[in-house]
């Protein structure tokens, strides 16, 4: 197939309109940002969109992305503050800010921030000891954040998370720390079952002290009401005797009342001489059975005197 100069020069002129063509357009994708340089000089950072360049001036020298990134941190080996050497890793978690200090503000800002976190952390772990390593864990990765960021800002980077992944002391020291542990769980064990054993103690003694006090109010109480009802007995024979006899004096100044009460302590004299009989064979009988009427008489006259007013 001939090709005629017209041809040649019609493909010729196609191809460089599409060489000029993809040297100046360009498209940016979302989430990220082109630096641009004319002359080798910075000229422009383009973000996410559709642009034209100036075709053999500018060029694309940086592509970042705006997302954020992390950064595996490499197992190191850390010294404690007594002298304890441990494996510590982690993840570091940055974002480009400013893509032309990035660009400009340092050769690899991964590079960078990824040996900046690993000698920082040396130097945090340097200062706490073994022990409070696994319970210090945020205050290092706050500090290793803030030490990285103050550092990164100069490179359009922020650093906005660390975190350590692993701990890992010498095997010697895992089971010392095992038997350490082992001890405190024991010693623990042994504390609360004191503890539960005085406790039931001092609450065997409390309910003892309280059955004690409850017995002697319950006697006490008992032997008041026993007094209480002694004394309304004896309050209620003595008003019934006090009643009865004002009856029998009442009934002895009416008419009839005297010769009753005669007869009444003749039978009763008479009643005490019979019994005195059924006691014994021997008895003494008064040689003036006429006392037995002087002392009705007197019973009689007593009975109707009246109170003096």
């Amino acid at each position: 197939m001939e090709f005629t100069t017209g041809t040649i020069a019609v493909l010729a002129l196609v191809i460089l309109t599409i060489v000029v063509i993809s040297k100046i357009a360009v498209v940016v994708p979302q989430q990220n940002a082109f630096v641009v340089q004319r002359w080798g000089k910075y000229s422009k950072t383009l973000n996410a969109g559709f642009h034209i360049l100036i075709p053999f001036l500018d060029r694309v020298a940086y592509k970042h992305t705006l997302k954020e990134q992390a950064a595996d941190i490499a197992e190191q080996i850390c010294i404690t503050r007594d002298n304890v050497q441990v494996g510590v890793d982690g993840v570091l978690y940055m974002q480009v800010l400013d893509p032309a200090r990035a660009s400009y503000g340092i050769g690899n800002y991964m590079f960078a921030i990824s040996q900046l976190a690993q000698t920082t952390l040396r130097s945090e772990i340097g200062k706490i000891e073994l022990d409070r390593t696994f319970e210090e864990r945020g205050t290092i990765n706050q500090n290793v954040v803030s030490e990285l960021d103050k550092a990164s800002d100069p490179w359009g980077v922020k650093v906005l998370r660390y975190e350590i992944k692993n701990i890992n002391p010498p095997q010697d020291v895992l089971s010392a720390m095992e038997k350490q542990m082992r001890a405190e769980r024991e010693k623990r064990a042994v504390i609360l079952t004191s503890e539960g054993e005085r406790d039931a103690k001092i609450n065997e003694a409390e309910g003892e002290k309280q059955r004690v006090i409850k017995e002697s109010e319950a006697v006490k109480t008992q032997q008041i009401n026993e007094a209480q009802g002694e004394a309304e007995a004896i309050l209620a024979i003595a008003t019934a005797t006090s009643e009865g006899l004002r009856r029998v004096a009442k009934s002895v100044i009416d008419p009839g009342g005297p010769e009753a009460m005669q007869l009444r302590v003749a039978e009763q004299y008479i009643a005490q001489f019979g019994n005195l009989a059924k006691e014994g064979n021997t008895f003494v009988v008064p040689s003036n059975l006429a006392d037995l009427t002087s002392m009705m008489a007197l019973a009689t006259d007593i009975a109707k005197r009246k109170p003096a007013a």
